[in-house]
């Protein structure tokens, strides 16, 4: 969290997500190497490339992005968030440029048409795309953005939420047994707590998996595509689960 600290540059961030269609999903869980690459890539690549426009910024952003697998009920959920720096610096890198419009950093519309067309070719150039129903390509996909705050706020509340996050505390287990386990979670759109039984020790273990990332390779991790000025590196949140004791009989 110290490290983080000190890379955090003195102005306002953006928190953005960028989400993995339910139809591309199969797809990252057979070939994660190459999806996930691509899916971190082409959501910063994108971002940047609107970014340099000098309608919105006219510069390149501070960009730290993290890859999540997963959702609070622990359903496979590919998606990244990307926390950004509200400006950047200069082609020349003279220079600290700030979003022309002060409501928005750049159309969100814009944005997930771009990072749509930049993985469908992403997939191409992998070899992939044939294994993708083509009506994806022509849905709307889900691009989120909203303004994260400035210093504390954003090391507080946003890193340590997203960058250091794992998928299932011990705290929101509620009951393990040989046959079945229990645990709460937050409703995202009712932000009410709930509960969820996985039958089976086979399931529980199948989704806490599914959650953990195999190696996904340097190259993809420093692109080009995301800028040296705050990062060369992009943190990936893995689950991590400490073994828990069985209740006694």
């Amino acid at each position: 969290m110290q490290l983080q600290q000190e890379r955090l540059l003195p102005c306002s961030y953006y928190l953005l997500t960028f989400i993995l269609p339910q139809p591309l999903r199969a797809l990252a869980l057979k070939h994660p190497r190459t999806v996930y690459g691509a899916l971190l890539c082409c959501a910063a690549s994108a971002l940047q490339k609107l970014a340099a426009d000098p309608r919105y910024v006219g510069g390149r952003l501070g960009c730290l992005a993290v890859l999540h697998t997963w959702t609070r009920a622990l359903r496979y959920h590919p998606h990244v968030h990307l926390l950004v720096s509200a400006g950047g610096l200069s082609a020349d890198r003279t220079q600290w440029l700030s979003p022309k419009n002060p409501a928005f950093l750049v159309p969100v519309r814009a944005l997930s048409v771009l990072f749509r067309a930049q993985l469908c070719a992403a997939l191409k150039k992998a070899a992939l795309l044939p294994s993708v129903p083509t009506h994806v390509w022509k849905k709307n996909w889900v691009v989120h953005c909203q303004h994260a705050g400035r210093g504390q706020k954003v090391l507080a509340y946003y890193l340590g939420r997203y960058l250091f996050r794992v998928a299932l505390s011990n705290s929101r287990l509620e009951r393990i047994d040989p046959h079945q386990v229990t645990f709460r979670f937050r409703d995202n759109r009712s932000q009410q707590m709930r509960r969820l039984t996985l039958t089976g020790s086979s399931s529980f273990v199948a989704s806490c998996f599914t959650s953990c990332l195999r190696a996904v390779p340097r190259s993809a991790i420093t692109a080009s595509s995301v800028p040296p000025v705050i990062t060369n590196s992009i943190k990936l949140a893995l689950c991590s689960l400490r073994p828990l004791p069985l209740p006694s009989a």
